[in-house]
């Protein structure tokens, strides 16, 4: 992500200009509250609708619609679709929808950023839902081949026969996996062997949680988090703020316990992101559409990394890869990055490992480290530990959150990166 200040501009000779005119976001909210009777192509709606809102788009002018999801609603799986439809868009305009774990809305940005690259559409506009309070829960998979068998049975007597060998097992329902798929093993499970290899104390992890709930309510109370919409939730009212922002002391956070590892992990509530419903959408055009209908860009998005690792001893440590590849890539440092928006899940590993010789040159195939992040430049109005992580969403939410910093603290180049399951990551610049 780039705006203008004096560094020399990322802009290459015969490639098309592209820009992010506008972000929004629902509210992240606590799963299971205000959000409760909402479907994930509500939210989506909701989001779609308020940047058109926001921005005074008419409905006619959007060319293309991309949404990332992660855990899908079987009636809905093609949300994006379904959230256009929900919101006026013409039937005429093509909508799909993207999953690619907790960077599935990166994924929908960057699959936008191809489409106007390739001329294929001037405005197209991308973004990500989640709603973990209404995930589907399945019968076992013993009990659906019974009742796929069942609804094939052509006589009475097959289907008492069929139903003479339901167990009471068969009923124990199937909960969507926070698990990887190739190692079972939970993200956060991983994460604490990730913490404990790279020397990342308990106070460490509590003391980022502090700032980052502190900096979020900062932010929130200075009116910083621009991006938030105000929703209607029927029955409920007008929600307008995030409600998982919770500054704390460090006394309080020290009584936690751990919640992988038991006893003697180091991750706990505070330091692992709750579970969040929200939806997050930006507006992208080609630079002469944008200047065209009259609308001044917040940001050029001038290039994109993905990375993937081995899920089961690198899970989280994608940033650590990717981080020099796009600035390599970019032909800038380091140090000339103005503003870095980074998901917080397990940032303090990859910041270690960033700062470590021995695993650049061991697990990078590098000559030195990549050096040191700058904290103070770093998820200044608050991240994935205290606004939430709606993992359909969140990528764009860290788009966003970049683009309105950079404007704020008058920067050019801003760095987003969030890992995903599966051992993957992407690096947007």
């Amino acid at each position: 992500l780039v705006q203008t200040k004096s560094k020399k501009t990322l802009a290459k000779p015969g490639v098309k200009n592209i820009v992010l005119v506008e972000g929004v976001r629902t509210p992240f909210l606590l799963s299971g509250t205000i959000y409760n009777d909402f479907m994930a192509h509500d939210l989506a709606r909701a989001a779609l609708l308020g940047l058109l809102n926001k921005t005074s788009l008419p409905k006619d002018a959007v060319d293309y619609i991309v949404y990332g999801t992660v855990i899908q609603e079987v009636k809905t799986s093609n949300v994006a679709r379904e959230a256009a439809l929900g919101a006026g868009i013409s039937e005429k305009i093509p909508a799909h929808t993207v999953t690619m774990a907790c960077i599935s809305a990166n994924q929908a940005i960057t699959t936008a950023v191809g489409l106007i690259a390739a001329g294929q559409c001037d405005v197209v506009v991308a973004g990500g839902v989640e709603t973990m309070s209404d995930m589907p829960i399945r019968h076992s998979r013993k009990m659906r081949k019974t009742m796929l068998t069942l609804n094939k049975a052509k006589t009475l007597s097959q289907r008492l026969t069929l139903l003479s060998k339901i167990r009471l097992g068969y009923l124990t329902p199937e909960l969507p996996a926070l698990t990887e798929f190739s190692t079972n093993e939970t993200m956060g499970h991983s994460a604490d062997r990730l913490t404990a290899a790279f020397g990342v104390s308990r106070r460490e992890q509590d003391e980022f949680a502090f700032r980052s709930h502190s900096l979020a309510k900062k932010a929130q109370d200075a009116g910083l988090l621009s991006d938030v919409l105000s929703v209607n939730v029927p029955g409920k009212g007008i929600v307008s703020k995030d409600n998982g922002i919770r500054p704390s002391s460090m006394e309080q956070l020290e009584k936690l316990k751990p919640v992988f590892i038991k006893p003697h992990g180091t991750i706990t509530p505070a330091s692992s992101s709750f579970l969040t419903d929200g939806a997050s959408a930006v507006l992208l055009m080609s630079e002469e559409k944008a200047l065209a209908m009259g609308y001044k860009p917040k940001a050029y998005l001038r290039d994109f990394v993905f990375v993937s690792q081995d899920p089961k001893d690198q899970l989280l440590l994608g940033p650590s890869y990717a981080t020099p590849e796009v600035l390599e890539k970019s032909g800038i440092t380091l140090d000339d990055i103005d503003v870095f928006e980074f998901h917080e899940g397990q940032i303090l590993a990859n910041l270690k490992a960033m700062d470590s010789d021995w695993f650049a040159q061991t697990c990078m195939g590098r000559k030195s480290k990549v050096g040191v992040l700058p904290i103070e430049k770093l998820n200044l109005w608050g991240g994935s530990l205290s606004l939430g992580h709606p993992f359909g969403a969140t990528g764009a939410r860290l788009v966003t959150a970049a683009v309105n910093r950079l404007k704020k603290e008058g920067g050019q180049y801003a760095l987003v990166a969030a890992c995903a399951a599966g051992g993957q990551v992407v690096f947007d610049l």
